[in-house]
């Protein structure tokens, strides 16, 4: 009789554990759908957040990963497959696309977009400090910094009586973007061209078109589809000798002379601190979207001098990042 109840109790005591592995909730999974293709610099910012907030991946936490490679006609498909993987949190990036497609697919999943495209008139959210849906992020505005840029550029190149202006007439904010160039050139007396593009062919074309129309300088647009052809624009940049600004400092890293946006970064950062903040039970109708103050400005003298341009002094000490 004692050894059956010692068998007995040795059987539970072996169950236990396995009793215990089978009540754990499951590890939440985080869905991440990037429009264009993964930055592992932009990515480190997020987990950093998310380990801030207690989530270490691999450990309590996973993370899907999807990306459109700059194909947006994708992000619908790719926005389902996450869906469908009965994520906890969708985290988007790369433009406004890919928050759209999200929304499209879900209702309920809550979302954290790092976006460029203004979240109230594009119909992710009611109101900015009170987004009411299961929508939430950073809205970064790049789009409206166009005339910021169009005045740093003028200041790089002030010989340029002509600066040509490259934009995606598709992107959704190209109405946006050209009232902001147009406003500025009018306050600065600066004659613009605006050219367009939205495939490898047109960049081609176009910049064949700077040189053609005798432009000095170019302002390259903030849009993700330039983003995914960064290499193509610096390479046709230097080929041309056309002094060029951008709004992602990964082009002048690249060769560029300058850029000046928010810093994506501090972008990723943030949408890594809500979806921690999701993930323990906030919900995204209530967390305000927030709007960076955080900007950079860089500048590669290397291609300044190889451009054979002078930066004026005031330039180089108010800038963010020197390259030389």
């Amino acid at each position: 009789m004692r050894r059956r109840k010692f068998i007995a109790l040795l059987g539970g005591a072996v169950a236990w554990p396995l009793v215990a592995r089978a009540q754990q909730p499951a590890m939440p999974v985080i869905g991440f759908l990037d429009g264009q293709s993964f930055d592992l610099h932009l990515m480190t910012a997020f987990r950093q957040a998310l380990k801030d907030a207690g989530y270490i991946e691999g450990r309590n936490v996973a993370i899907y990963f999807r990306s459109a490679n700059g194909q947006t006609d994708r992000l619908v498909t790719l926005a389902g497959d996450i869906v469908g993987r009965r994520v906890a949190v969708i985290v988007t990036a790369g433009g406004g696309a890919a928050a759209l497609a999200a929304y499209a697919a879900t209702t309920t999943i809550p979302i954290v977009f790092v976006s460029g495209a203004d979240p109230v008139t594009s119909g992710l959210v009611l109101t900015l400090n009170r987004p009411g849906s299961n929508a939430t992020g950073v809205y970064i505005f790049q789009q409206v910094l166009e005339g910021k840029r169009l005045a740093l550029l003028r200041g790089l190149v002030p010989a340029a009586a002509l600066i040509a202006v490259l934009f995606n007439p598709t992107n959704a904010n190209f109405q946006t973007q050209l009232r902001g160039v147009q406003d500025a050139a009018r306050a600065l007396g600066q004659q613009v061209s605006i050219l367009s593009a939205s495939t490898a062919r047109d960049i081609d074309v176009a910049f064949a078109t700077v040189t053609k129309s005798g432009a000095g300088a170019l302002l390259v647009g903030s849009d993700p589809f330039f983003n995914s052809e960064r290499d193509q624009v610096v390479a046709l940049a230097a080929r041309y000798g056309v002094p060029a600004i951008f709004e992602r400092r990964e082009f002048t890293r690249a060769g560029g002379l300058a850029s000046y946006g928010t810093s994506l970064a501090d972008a990723y950062r943030q949408a890594g601190i809500y979806t921690g903040r999701i993930l323990k039970g906030e919900k995204p109708a209530e967390l305000p979207i927030v709007q960076p103050t955080n900007f950079e400005f860089v500048i590669n003298l290397k291609t300044a001098k190889a451009l054979g341009l002078d930066v004026p002094p005031g330039f180089s000490s108010s800038a963010d990042e020197i390259i030389e």
